[in-house]
């Protein structure tokens, strides 16, 4: 008979565990049979022991198992989803999941709301009039048959063993555990019932993982757990070091989606959708290279029908598919205040962090899950880094609802760096 106090003890050891000394240990911390204490000291063994490729797999599908799994088969295809660590200003769902779809491959997305700088893409997406993302899940599966494309939020009881287990880890100094960080979010990923898995890892100042080691780390150990437990999976590491892109709220972002689809939005933003749609279309099977499957993406793009079928997703799930020809029609602010550079020259240097909770605190985000958003207020940025700047130009752009928003105006002045150097901007891709 399993004791928790022994697979403790193994583990604090360094010795593997098998599969039933881990889905013992997940199931009986879910149903309340194993304490906090003894999950703490687990976690706490893991933290400095780690944990092998095949442990970490069998942590994951246990976590995934915990609770409800969707099951995507009645969807004709094979269903790629993408997995972003987060960051400022990263839109990138609203892009490539009708990028993508419009090349054919189906995109069954369930995503999340933001705790933090922004709203999640679900915030974002309610900023279109009437857009809902709450439909059943038989609606969902149909409308990714008819459309290729669906959005909603995440329903049911998914993964509450990662649920219950990150809230101890949040109070146990062991949320900073590659296995478990991984574990953690390829379980979210496996339970919604994707084919095949294509992971953003940030990496810079914005980001979760701040060095290029630990974010090469991360993304090492998440794309071994898929592969592990047979789901085709990969991984970029781009650069969080600054926004990504100009937008950084709700109403604004959606905006700068719609520029992205229309082949107008920012270089940066372009490209690693462009990077990213290329590995979905490649995990699908509907290319044979990269190089084919970007060629699909800028087709799309080009010809008008990835921004149709974004249109199409907005008037299937009840909201107005004529803010595509009119962004007009977006909550809008009631005020814009220029942010002005306090010197001239080079940008050097853009603390995404902070750039976020400027954002936060014109009420584009939320610092507790009750703090309800203000879809139409944002940050549009004026200046990246390796930009010029002269004294009392425009940095950025705050759209508010406040007619005072001083303490964001100096957050932004104190952490956009202007320098008499010229500085490179930094890669946007670190790895493929």
């Amino acid at each position: 008979m399993l004791r928790m106090v022994d697979v403790i003890a193994k583990k604090r050891d360094g010795e593997v565990l098998s599969k039933e000394e881990i889905e013992f240990f997940v199931n009986g911390y879910t149903d309340g049979s194993i304490p906090d204490y003894q999950a703490s000291a687990f976690l706490m063994a893991i933290y400095f022991q780690k944990m092998t490729t095949e442990e970490q797999g069998y942590l994951t599908m246990a976590m995934a198992e915990s609770g409800d799994q969707i099951d995507l088969s009645a969807i004709d295809g094979v269903k790629v989803d993408k997995h972003s660590t987060g960051g400022v200003g990263d839109t990138t769902t609203l892009i490539l999941a009708p990028l993508v779809a419009a090349c054919g491959v189906p995109v069954a997305k369930m995503s999340g709301r933001g705790l933090g700088h922004t709203g999640g893409t679900l915030d974002k997406l309610e900023a279109i009039k009437g857009f809902h993302v709450e439909i059943s899940t038989e609606q969902f599966i149909q409308q990714v048959n008819d459309l290729k494309i669906a959005v909603i939020g995440q329903s049911g009881n998914l993964t509450p063993a990662d649920k219950k287990l990150y809230a101890l880890r949040d109070v146990t100094a062991t949320v900073d555990s590659i296995p478990l960080i991984a574990s953690s979010i390829m379980s979210k990923k496996l339970a919604a019932g994707a084919d095949a898995i294509v992971l953003d890892v940030k990496t810079g100042a914005g980001a979760f993982m701040k060095t290029l080691e630990d974010s090469r780390q991360l993304a090492d150990a998440m794309v071994a757990i898929g592969n592990e437990v047979g789901r085709n999976t990969s991984a970029v590491i781009s650069d969080m070091s600054q926004p990504l892109g100009f937008a950084i709220g709700n109403a604004v972002e959606v905006k700068e989606a719609i520029d992205t689809l229309q082949g107008k939005g920012p270089a940066d933003l372009t490209e690693l959708c462009l990077v990213l749609g290329s590995k979905m279309i490649l995990a699908a099977g509907r290319a044979e290279t990269e190089s084919d499957a970007r060629t699909q993406l800028q087709k799309v793009m080009d010809n008008g029908d990835a921004l149709r079928l974004f249109g199409e997703l907005i008037k299937a799930q009840g909201g107005n598919p004529e803010v595509i020809d009119n962004t007009d029609l977006l909550p809008k602010a009631q005020y814009q205040i220029e942010v002005p550079a306090r010197k001239s020259g080079y940008i050097s240097k853009i603390d995404a962090d902070e750039v976020g909770v400027a954002a936060m605190l014109l009420g584009a985000g939320r610092a507790t899950k009750e703090d309800v958003i203000d879809l139409a207020v944002g940050i549009m940025l004026r200046k990246k880094i390796g930009d010029y700047v002269e004294v009392g130009e425009a940095l950025a752009i705050l759209h508010t609802n406040q007619q005072q928003a001083d303490e964001s105006i100096n957050l932004l002045q104190e952490h956009i760096h202007i320098s008499i150097e010229k500085i490179d901007a930094p890669p946007l891709i670190h790895s493929l």
